[in-house]
Parts: structure tokens; C-alpha cells; sequence
């Protein structure tokens, strides 16, 4: 643009120069005029005289007016001067020309004809070139830069090619890197395959980090192929599910859960839901005698979508006796074992309890076959009670040392004063105020703080006598609903019989020794029961499991004379039971190891009418038995 711009201007110069030099040479070639011509006389009289004479000669009338007065002729005025200015092109300078026009005389007017006044004119004629017209376009009248930005500073140029210089450096940078990545390729392809050795396979498997990668992978795979759902059905042929036709109360098995490498010759002690994933469920196991290497006690954690293997595996070095989740902390596994220890073991780390208690005088030791958490988010405590009659109260925070501890002891007793502790249950909301069910086959109630018309321990007046053997389980009743139905309580035993109780009020305690029969015995086995619960979801309805390998299920409204149902579980004894959160399936840990689950239906849902069903049974037990005056009624 530059160029074409130079090229342009100096086009105009040229053109300009040519034009000044035509008229230097036209000023040349002409010399100027003077600036006035001598004035011309006028003939207008003379040529009147010769006209006259003309007309006398050819004796014509003459024109000739009568003589008058004389008349002094008027002065002569010289011409008019006619100025013509020609502009030069450059504007410079002028030329001027100067026209005389003379003035004729005034005459005497001749009446009748006008004689016209004739004078001479000399015409000056001038060589003006003709007007140059000029065509200009935008690039002619705007310059290349009117348009652009102005020019960088200083510094702008120096950051610029700073940059350059980066880029430069990166592009051989990236270059050199591409060479060195074609270079490394290229001596891949070249060497030789080579296969790792046996002993390399073998530090390689026996990595950690590659074993919890193997076992985290599997898991997730594993789940997957469990999940029980028909990805082929068919939702236009209407067609059932279940093929299975059953009449009468419905009780499925599901499947059930054994590690030959951990629950080999190992029987389960306790088994336990969580109430934040009801998938989740956990067992705890004794010592396995035929591995001495292995720890002696166990909890397995298995998931109902995976069947060949434990979720989570945590040892213990004494065997473990009773099991649960945290109730407040969910990730928390809580285990009583032989030794009297109480461990914490916590999903989140490995195999190893994170929180323990001592083995010494400030804990148990005695094995704990009992423990309940008590209290609410934030203020509650675990209850442990061993077989010595020591009963503890902890904090999972602080498991040095327990926060409170109750001896129990019974004076009455005819061979010794110690309670052996077996079993114990808390009503719902209640955290002072507990029973326990001993080797002796009685029941008593404790309680933690001394109260009014009570001490702290053992209530020495009220005894619960019903049963002729140990204690193996107790359970209050957990549902909260039309009616009040939180005192009434089971008890199973290895007299074969499962017995209902109704607890005594705490704030009423008996002033003379009492001792207080059951409502209702259940004698439909015929083994060792050892385990007995009620149903989380109907109020009339509860599970036991004996040592024939049977389940069996009561409901009271329909029949307290035989089990409404029951299944054949195994040829081995069948040690605990317990339903999950929904109420619909049964965890049933048996002698051999074996984790089952069973599916109840449609049993676990309650009609209507089942809680007046139920205090009307229970009324009636009442005055058969002659247990309290008047007709049991707990309506809310």
C-alpha cells in the first residue's frame, strides 16, 4: 500500500510541473499587450457629409435638419476600459487585459428613424488550456495507515518475541519428546518377548496392593452376576415369577453362606443385621480346633449379593461369642468375646480390632455373652454383662476403662451369690431398668442407678421362675403400635420351651419376696431351644430355633398350641436367629458354620385387626394364670 501510494503522489507531481511548464512557454511565444490602445476618433460625422453630398448629386431631398441654435459639442469622453482578470492555474499571478470601448458623441435625435451607433470592438484572444478534471479514488485520498491500529511500544515488541522465543522453545521441546517416544517404540518393537519367571509371578501375586486390587475387582463382578433379577422375561405373557405354588403360610429358603477356608469346623456364636445397609449381615465364630495357626475367633460380614465369599473378614484372639453392628456408628463391629474383651473393629481399616479393652480387673473376665447399645445419637453406651455377673457400661471412644460397672449378686441363693449372666434384654426406650436370664433358668430384674423404692443391682423381691434349665435367649418386645406391648417379653431355654413373660413395673417393686410365673409356656419342640425373637414388623408373631436344625414361627392369634409354620433347616443345631429391619427375612446361624436366610412373605405384614387380637389373648393367659386381678388393658 506503501508503494502504490509513493507511486501516486509522485504521478501529481509530475503532472503539476508539466502544467506550470506550458504556461512559461505560452507567456514566451506572446509578449503582453499594453495596457491601454490609442483612442480611435469616431467618423460618424464625416460619413452624414459624404452621405448628403451622395444624395444632392442624385437630386434626392436631403436628410439635413434645419440649421437651430447652435449646439456646443459635448466633450469627447474617452473609451471604457473593459477589465478582464484571467486567473492564473497556480493562483499566482494575473494576466490583465484591458478592452477600450469608446463613446460616441450625443447627436441630435432625427425624428422618424433611429440611426444605430456603430463602434469598433477588437477582440483579445487568449490560449487558456482547457480545465483539467481530476478523478480521485479512496486509495488516493486516505493513506495505508489511516485505518490501522497505532504502532506497539517498546514493550510490546520485546513481549512478543519473548513469546516467539516460548514457542519456539516448546515446538522443540515437543519435537524432542515425539523423538524420544518414536525412539522408545521403536526399541520395544525391537526387543524380544520375554515371559516372567515362576518366582516373579509369585512376588508379583504376593504384593498387597495387587491382592486388595484382585479382591475389591472380583467383589464388584460378583455382585453383579447375583443380582437375582430375569433380564429374558417376557412382560406380555402376564406369566408369574415364582413357580413355586405353596398353600398356606409361605416360608422360602434363600440360600445360605459358608468360606470353607474361614467357617471350616467352626460354629456360628451370633449373627446380627445393619440397620444402614439391610444387604449386610454379620456372624461371629468360635475357635476352628484343627487350625492352630488361624485366630480363634472370627466375624465374617456377608452381603446377600454375594454368596461364594465374606464382604469383610475381622480376627479376634479369643473366640467370639456375641456380635452386632453400631447402632450410631455404622461403619463400627462390635464383638464379646471368651476372654472377657470387648473389641471394635471399623469396615474402614483392616482385620485387626481398632479399639479393645484390657484384659484385667478394670473390664471382664469372663466371657461375655451379652451386650446392647442404649441411649440415643449423642449420649448412648454399650451394656456388656459376662458370665462372672459384672455388667459394664463403655463408650466406643474409650474402651480403656468402662464408664460405670454393676456387680450383680443375689444373697438368696442357695450355693453361691453370683449371678452367671446368660443373657439380658432392655425395653424399648429404656436405658436404666434391665433383665437377665442366668444358668440357673431364673429371670431377674436390675437396674443401673439406685431410684426411688430401689437399689442399684439386683431386685431381690421380684424373681421371674418358669424355666429348668440355662437361659439361652431374651427378647422384649420391639413394635410400637395401637397397643402397648413394650413389657411383654420371650424367653427360650434348653428345657425345650419357649415362655412369655410380662414384666413388672419398675416404679411398683414388691415389698416381700415374689416370684412371678409366665403367661403362656410354647412347648411345641422337642430339643434345646436356643434362640427366640420377636417379629419387628407383627406384633403377634415370633421365631425360635432349636437343636434339631428346625424353624419354627408362632403367631398368637392364630394358635398357641403348634407353630403356625415350620421348616427343616439341617441335621445340625441351629444357635441363633434374627430378622432383619423389614421383618420379612430370618438369619439363622447354625453349628456347622452355615449362615441360612429365609424369606417368611407375607407373614410379616400384620392385618388390621392384630392388635386387638393380641391384647385379647393376652388377657385371657392373664386370668387363667390368676397373675393380676382384672383384665389386662394397655390401650393407648
Amino acid at each position: 500500500m506503501a508503494e502504490r501510494r509513493k507511486e501516486e503522489l509522485l504521478k501529481k507531481r509530475q503532472k503539476l510541473e508539466e502544467l506550470r511548464r506550458a504556461r512559461e512557454e505560452r507567456k514566451k511565444e506572446k509578449p503582453d499587450e499594453p495596457a491601454e490602445k490609442p483612442e480611435e476618433k469616431p467618423t460618424s460625422i464625416n460619413k452624414k457629409e459624404e452621405l448628403d453630398r451622395l444624395l444632392a448629386e442624385l437630386k434626392l431631398p436631403s436628410n439635413k435638419p434645419e440649421k437651430t441654435e447652435p449646439v456646443e459639442p459635448l466633450a469627447e469622453e474617452p473609451p471604457a476600459k473593459i477589465d478582464t482578470t484571467l486567473p492564473t492555474l497556480d493562483g499566482s499571478q494575473s494576466v490583465n487585459t484591458t478592452t477600450s470601448t469608446p463613446i460616441a458623441p450625443s447627436s441630435p435625435s432625427i425624428p422618424g428613424k433611429f440611426i444605430p451607433n456603430f463602434i469598433t470592438f477588437e477582440a483579445v484572444i487568449l490560449d487558456i488550456p482547457p480545465k483539467e478534471i481530476v478523478y480521485y479514488n479512496k486509495e488516493v485520498q486516505t493513506k495505508d495507515t489511516s485505518f490501522e491500529p497505532p504502532p506497539p511500544s517498546e514493550d510490546e515488541i520485546r513481549a512478543k518475541i519473548v513469546k516467539e522465543f516460548e514457542e519456539a522453545e516448546k515446538q522443540r521441546k515437543a519435537y524432542e519428546e515425539e523423538e524420544k517416544i518414536k525412539a522408545e517404540i521403536e526399541k520395544k518393537r525391537e526387543a524380544k518377548l520375554w515371559e516372567l519367571s515362576e518366582e516373579e509371578k509369585k512376588i508379583i501375586f504376593n504384593l498387597p496392593e495387587f491382592r486388595d486390587f484382585v479382591d475389591l475387582s472380583t467383589k464388584y463382578v460378583e455382585r453383579a452376576i447375583n443380582e437375582n433379577y430375569d433380564v429374558l422375561r417376557d412382560y406380555k405373557l402376564g406369566e408369574d415369577i415364582d413357580d413355586e405354588v405353596v398353600e398356606g403360610p409361605r416360608v422360602k429358603y434363600v440360600c445360605s453362606y459358608f468360606d470353607d477356608r474361614w467357617n471350616k469346623n467352626r460354629s456360628v456364636t451370633d449373627v446380627n443385621w445393619s440397620k444402614k445397609n439391610p444387604e449386610l449381615f454379620l456372624a461371629s465364630y468360635n475357635k476352628n480346633p484343627y487350625a492352630v495357626n488361624d485366630p480363634d475367633g472370627i466375624v465374617c460380614v456377608w452381603s446377600l449379593r454375594l454368596l461364594d465369599r465374606p464382604e469383610f473378614i475381622f480376627h479376634s484372639q479369643s473366640d467370639v461369642l456375641t456380635t452386632m453392628f453400631s447402632d450410631f456408628h455404622p461403619s463400627y463391629i462390635i464383638g464379646g468375646t471368651y476372654s472377657g474383651q470387648i473389641l471394635v473393629w471399623d469396615m474402614r481399616s483392616k482385620s485387626l480390632p481398632v479399639f479393645k479393652t484390657p484384659l484385667g480387673a478394670a473390664g471382664h473376665t469372663h466371657p461375655v455373652y451379652a451386650m446392647q447399645m442404649v441411649g440415643t445419637q449423642n449420649a448412648h453406651n454399650l451394656i456388656t454383662a459376662s458370665t462372672d455377673g459384672l455388667v459394664c457400661s463403655w463408650q466406643l471412644d474409650m474402651m480403656t476403662q468402662p464408664q460405670e460397672s454393676l456387680e450383680l449378686i443375689y444373697t438368696d441363693h442357695p450355693k453361691t451369690e453370683e449371678v452367671s449372666v446368660t443373657t439380658f434384654g432392655f425395653q424399648k426406650n429404656e436405658s436404666s431398668a434391665f433383665w437377665v436370664g442366668t444358668e440357673e433358668g431364673n429371670i431377674y430384674q436390675a437396674n443401673r442407678y439406685a431410684h426411688a423404692g430401689g437399689k442399684a443391682g439386683i431386685n431381690h423381691y421380684d424373681i421371674y421362675k418358669g424355666h429348668w434349665g440355662p437361659i439361652t435367649g431374651l427378647h422384649f418386645h420391639p413394635i410400637d403400635g395401637q397397643v402397648d406391648f413394650s413389657d411383654i417379653f420371650l424367653t427360650s431355654s434348653v428345657d425345650w420351651t419357649v415362655k412369655m413373660w410380662r414384666a413388672k413395673s419398675v416404679a411398683k417393686p414388691s415389698a416381700v419376696p415374689q416370684n412371678i410365673a409366665p403367661l403362656y409356656s410354647f412347648e411345641g419342640a422337642d430339643d434345646y431351644i436356643y434362640d427366640v425373637k420377636w417379629s419387628p414388623t407383627n406384633p403377634a408373631l415370633f421365631g425360635c430355633v432349636d437343636g434339631k436344625g428346625n424353624f419354627a414361627l408362632w403367631n398368637l392369634n392364630d394358635d398357641t398350641e403348634v407353630p403356625i409354620a415350620s421348616k427343616k433347616v439341617g441335621d445340625r443345631a441351629l444357635n441363633k436367629l434374627q430378622w432383619d429391619k423389614e421383618g420379612r427375612r430370618a438369619a439363622i446361624g447354625s453349628s456347622d458354620g452355615r449362615v441360612h436366610i429365609y424369606d417368611i412373605g407375607e407373614l410379616c405384614n400384620p392385618r388390621d385387626e392384630e392388635w386387638n387380637i393380641m391384647q385379647s389373648k393376652i388377657s385371657e393367659m392373664m386370668d387363667s394364670n390368676d397373675v393380676s386381678a382384672g383384665r389386662y388393658a394397655l390401650a393407648k
